[in-house]
C-alpha cells in the first residue's frame, strides 16, 4: 500500500509519503492478477481554512483510516493543496462503501465526488 499526500507547505508526514508525479503515472490500473482496481476522489475544500498544522493532522488521520484497511488499498493520494483525495481499491462488495465511511466518520469534510469501477474490464 502506499499512501501519498501531496504537501505544499506542511512538515513531512509519518509513513510512507512522498509525491510529485503526475496521478496518470502513479495509480495501479489493476492488480497482479490482472483484475482492475476500483477508484474514488473525495474533496474537502473546506479544510483550506485550515492551518498547516491542523492540516498535518487531518492527513495523519486519513492516513490511520486508510492503514486500517490494509492492503485493501491499492494506492491513495492526498493532494493538500487541491484538497483531493483519491484511492484505488480492489473491487469487493461493500469496500468503497465501508472505506468512505470510515473517512467521513474521521474526517466529515471529505465528499465523495466520483467513483469508477470497471465491472471487469
Amino acid at each position: 500500500m502506499a499512501l501519498v499526500p501531496r504537501p505544499a507547505t506542511l512538515p513531512e508526514s509519518p509513513g510512507q509519503w512522498g509525491g510529485g508525479e503526475p496521478l496518470w503515472k502513479l495509480v495501479p490500473k489493476r492488480d497482479a492478477d490482472g483484475r482492475a482496481y476500483a477508484d474514488f476522489m473525495m474533496v474537502a475544500p473546506a479544510l483550506k481554512r485550515r492551518t498547516p498544522h491542523e492540516l498535518a493532522v487531518v492527513a495523519r488521520v486519513i492516513q490511520g483510516v486508510l492503514a486500517g484497511f490494509g492492503d485493501q488499498v491499492a494506492f491513495a493520494d492526498f493532494n493538500m493543496k487541491l484538497m483531493l483525495l483519491w484511492v484505488s481499491l480492489p473491487c469487493r462488495p461493500g469496500l468503497m462503501f465501508r472505506m468512505v465511511g470510515a473517512l467521513r466518520a474521521h474526517v466529515p469534510e471529505l465528499k465523495l465526488v466520483a467513483h469508477h469501477h470497471d465491472h471487469g474490464v
